[in-house]
């Protein structure tokens, strides 16, 4: 792999969760880390604080195992994933960014916090949400019966803008269904990784 040190001889190592896909942290790699770090599978930068080489993890244990590594089109600032195994901030944070770590689903985490501040607020008289609730997972699991049979006749026809539709009303009640049986989506993703072949 080429690599594009700068004039200290070193390049910038974005580190990447490689299942979450989050950014953990920012570090500096000369040669010899990339070396150590290919031959030993543990994420080793150059300290420039101390100028030299230290192991992400070899004080608190929480090592970063190496997934891959890539380069930039420019190739001067690599992108590397990795398995943590525990908080990458030395702050006991999962990101130097004072965040966890956790999976994310894009919108669909948004919607899912939507609804559980809904199921939350109970207010029924603004919220569908929340009048679905208050009704019993009995009827929150029967719209997702109903919602899923319109989805499958549109899946029949061929108008797809109202496919869409019902299949998003189906994700959504969906995601309401999980919730009233005390689920996310992070429990239905680690179900289907069980299954991985």
């Amino acid at each position: 792999m080429e690599i594009k040190f700068d004039e200290k001889g070193l390049v910038p190592a974005i580190i990447q969760d490689a299942e979450t896909k989050n950014v953990l942290m920012l570090g500096y790699m000369n040669q010899e880390a990339f070396d150590t770090t290919l031959t030993t599978n543990k994420v080793t930068f150059y300290s420039r604080s101390k100028n030299r080489l230290w192991t992400k993890g070899e004080e608190s244990g929480n090592f970063l195992e190496l997934v891959s590594i890539k380069n930039d089109c420019d190739k001067d600032t690599l992108l590397i994933q990795t398995k943590p195994a525990g908080p990458t901030c030395h702050k006991g944070t999962g990101t130097c960014w004072a965040e966890g770590n956790d999976e994310n689903f894009g919108f669909l985490s948004t919607l899912e916090n939507v609804i559980a501040d809904r199921v939350k607020n109970k207010d029924v008289q603004k919220s569908y949400v929340a009048s679905l609730f208050a009704k019993g997972i009995n009827k929150v699991a029967q719209k997702v019966g109903e919602e899923a049979v319109e989805t499958v006749i549109e899946a029949m026809d061929n108008n797809d803008e109202l496919f869409l539709y019902e299949a998003g009303d189906l994700l959504f009640h969906y995601l309401m269904l999980l919730q009233a049986k005390g689920f996310t989506l992070k429990d239905i993703t680690a179900e289907l990784k069980k299954r991985q072949k």
